[in-house]
């Protein structure tokens, strides 16, 4: 009986591989999560099998409450993977003009609220506090906490861990991605990738990545995790445009447009290879959108030509 069980065991498991290796997957990359989640035993399971006939102990006043669960804040492993996807969010976008200073901030800040009633509710289920990041917005420049706003040669907003806060220039971002189109979920979606990085540094995940960065000995090594961590908060932005897509809304013309520009952006010849090629900007974006559960984010488990 014994040897018959483990045959039968051993075809269960090559049958699951075979299924496995035969799946259709059309996007690339998929990133597969490599932890194992026990939930808490239920009521039944830690039940006695037989009551006795008087309490072993004094009720107590107070129910008793379930431990803390011990958060993983690893790259690869973290918690965060088994948020599961975005709650559906109204968020119209209405018609604001980028060349408005007080317009652009004003949808600035309400989608950013959008972006917390989407990602708050997939953190707290899985027991990662939650907190949303602050704003600074100026029309022209600013100086924050971790420097410049914009940074001296750049147009685009940027996330400070130190205080939790996103800077941008209306101004500056205007210039910059102005002849990307007329329709702002593409300026959107790039903030919602700021917001990615406010995710990473609740998860842990930017904690993780920057003691890696500090471990690492060449600057290659340092480049392609700052290519990870990017392209992740890249995915994370795509998770949440397509959780407005049906309010926002982002009809099947807008989401390609969407995926058309992620291939325009990311590294520039010549330049610092720290943010990922146009293709890999596109497939994490499209990664996100099409494929939108957290564990599908996981930027730090697949191969280099996936980051590169």
């Amino acid at each position: 009986m014994g040897v018959l069980a483990l045959v039968f065991v051993l075809v269960v498991v090559v049958s699951a591989l075979a299924g496995l290796s035969h799946r259709d997957e059309s996007v690339s990359p998929v990133a597969i999560p490599t932890f194992t989640f026990s939930p808490f035993p239920s009521d039944e399971a830690t039940r006695d099998t037989e009551p006795t006939r008087k309490p072993t102990s004094k009720p107590t006043s107070q129910p008793t409450t379930r431990p803390t669960p011990v958060l993983n804040r690893t790259t690869k492993n973290n918690t965060v993977y088994r948020a599961g996807s975005l709650a559906k969010t109204n968020c119209r976008a209405g018609n604001a003009s980028i060349y408005n200073h007080a317009q652009f901030k004003a949808l600035i800040l309400k989608t950013g609220a959008c972006m917390g009633k989407a990602w708050a509710p997939a953190l707290e289920r899985v027991g990662i506090d939650w907190s949303p990041p602050k704003y600074m917005i100026a029309a022209r420049k600013g100086r924050g906490a971790c420097g410049d706003y914009p940074s001296p040669g750049s147009n685009v907003p940027y996330y400070c861990p130190s205080n939790a806060t996103i800077y941008a220039s209306t101004s500056a971002m205007a210039r910059e991605y102005g002849s990307l189109g007329s329709w702002n979920g593409i300026i959107i979606s790039m903030m919602a990738h700021e917001y990615g990085h406010h995710i990473q540094n609740l998860s842990g995940i930017s904690d993780s990545w920057w003691r890696q960065t500090l471990d690492s000995g060449s600057r290659s090594g340092k480049m392609a995790l700052s290519r990870r961590h990017e392209l992740q908060a890249t995915c994370f932005g795509g998770m949440f445009m397509r959780s407005v897509a049906a309010s926002y809304p982002i009809d099947a013309t807008r989401r390609n447009t969407l995926l058309w520009a992620y291939s325009h952006l990311g590294d520039q010849p010549g330049g610092p290879r720290d943010h990922g090629n146009t293709r890999s900007n596109a497939a994490w974006f499209r990664q996100g959108y099409t494929r939108p559960m957290a564990y599908q984010c996981n930027t730090w488990v697949v191969g280099s030509s996936s980051v590169s």
